[in-house]
């Protein structure tokens, strides 16, 4: 619970004993004059006064706590933090000597695009992660109050790099909140008692210094538009006319050696440009409305790629979650397969999910349905995310491919233990298993050690483009 909640549930229980203990008193005392000093109940004009009287004590008094109640509340309604006035009256008190202003840049946007009510919920969310994450920082009793509608002030009795390793890493983990991006700025200064609207006004110039900065850089994008316009138009055009360049990574059967899947990278062909690498073109691809046209793309071209080569060769490749999940995309990848006469089992979507999808069950659903098309799916990266973990629990992939952390660091004890535990796991559960980036022959022999099914790296082989791949087996 939140300091400022502990000491609104006190204030408040003070009040109701300033506000009951005088009707208390006053029942007390008509008790004892209309029944204690007479024999019987007599309702006389002294009686029907002293009744009345207590009627409207009780009254004003109830009036009196509501009253109080609003006027001297502790907390800010949205998110329950200290309001401003409450959070600069408990500074004074306090030993705190760090305050810290954070900033939610995007709030407005938020609130225009979502509303009042999902604006407010993501306000009061954020308190309690960022009281939490001070706490597990080591922070206790942080005052965290609300300045304005975007601002948090913090105040802590510590040093400055405290205050702001915590909030790194407060912003780090909670950049997205119930599917939403948010996005922050924060300043930090040493408070002193009798300068607190002085730290506050630094606070604020620091940020609008951020903001500043943000703008220039803002501007200076702006100034690279044209050469945008001219890029977003040399992939339109390279997507129109199908000007994919694939190459082909070996992944290595570990059991007997053999190459029998290979990994596609995908780059454009331009005509100014001599290729285009997906970190640069995926995102203007999905601006442009652009992103199912060129997944169902790749797809197309696997489909040609496959009768060329041997039955036994299986591709990997990536399309977008949100193809998969649009039924127009399924009905005409499978409209496809069918007329191409493909064994759908030689292909595998490759799946590399940083965040968990808001939809899980419809993503999964969709999923389900390619797999029932002999279409395997692949887990890529895993281990790298919270949410490769929470998929693994929730859907059979018949495929995981391991981060390359896991084979990069496997002298490691703690490294090597989590990669063992993960490879038990997947064999337990059927999955095929998948170690990337491997670069020589003690990662190899380590590895074939642990049972893992698959090898991939510079030390299996290197990358060939599609026009070696069809001379290889045809």
């Amino acid at each position: 619970m939140l300091l400022s909640e502990l000491e609104e549930r006190g204030r408040r229980f003070k009040l109701a004993l300033r506000a009951g203990i005088p009707i208390l008193v006053l029942v007390g005392l008509i008790a004892y004059a209309t029944f204690l000093k007479s024999d019987s109940i007599k309702f006389t004009t002294t009686n029907w006064i002293l009744l009345a009287a207590i009627v409207f004590i009780s009254i004003y008094f109830i009036y009196f706590l509501l009253e109080q109640d609003s006027k001297e509340t502790l907390l800010d309604k949205e998110t329950h933090g200290f309001n401003q006035m409450a959070f600069e009256n408990r500074l004074k008190r306090s030993e705190s000597k760090t305050i810290a202003l954070l900033a939610i840049d995007n709030l407005q946007l938020i609130n225009e695009n979502y509303g009042v009510l999902k604006t407010n919920s993501i306000l009061f969310d954020i308190m309690q992660r960022l009281n939490r994450n001070l706490i597990s920082n080591g922070l206790k009793n942080a005052l965290i109050g609300r300045r304005s509608g975007a601002h948090f002030l913090i105040a802590i009795n510590s040093n400055e790099k405290e205050l702001q390793n915590s909030l790194k890493s407060f912003i780090a983990t909670n950049n997205n909140i119930n599917s939403i991006d948010i996005s922050y700025r924060y300043a930090i200064v040493t408070y002193k008692n009798e300068k607190l609207k002085d730290a506050v006004k630094y606070l604020k110039e620091e940020l609008d210094n951020e903001e500043d900065k943000k703008t220039q850089k803002e501007n200076d994008e702006i100034q690279n538009m044209d050469a945008l316009v001219k890029l977003e138009g040399e992939i339109s055009k390279a997507i129109e006319n199908k000007k994919l360049f694939f190459m082909f990574k070996p992944l290595q059967n570990a059991s007997n050696n053999e190459i029998d899947i290979y990994q596609i990278s995908v780059k454009l062909k331009t005509e100014e440009s001599d290729e285009i690498l997906p970190r640069v073109f995926l995102p203007i691809i999905n601006k442009l409305g652009l992103g199912r046209e060129y997944d169902y793309m790749i797809i197309e071209c696997m489909t040609k790629i496959l009768p060329l080569i041997d039955d036994n060769i299986s591709l990997a490749f990536n399309i977008s979650p949100f193809s998969i999940r649009n039924k127009k995309f399924q009905d005409k990848v499978f409209s496809l397969l069918d007329d191409a006469n493909i064994n759908a089992s030689r292909l595998i979507i490759e799946l590399y999910e940083k965040k968990v999808h808001h939809d899980l069950s419809q993503y999964f659903k969709a999923l389900g349905y390619f797999r029932s098309k002999n279409i395997r799916i692949s887990l890529d990266n895993f281990g790298s995310s919270s949410a490769s973990m929470e998929y693994i629990k929730l859907f059979k992939f018949d495929l995981v491919q391991f981060d390359r952390d896991y084979v990069t660091k496997l002298d490691k004890k703690a490294i090597y233990e989590m990669l063992n535990s993960f490879i038990g796991v997947s064999k337990n559960l059927g999955i095929i298993t998948v170690a990337k980036w491997v670069d020589n022959n003690e990662q190899k022999n380590k590895l074939k050690e642990m049972g893992i099914d698959y090898l991939q790296g510079f030390g299996i082989g290197k990358e060939i483009s599609e026009k070696d791949l069809i001379k290889k087996y045809n």
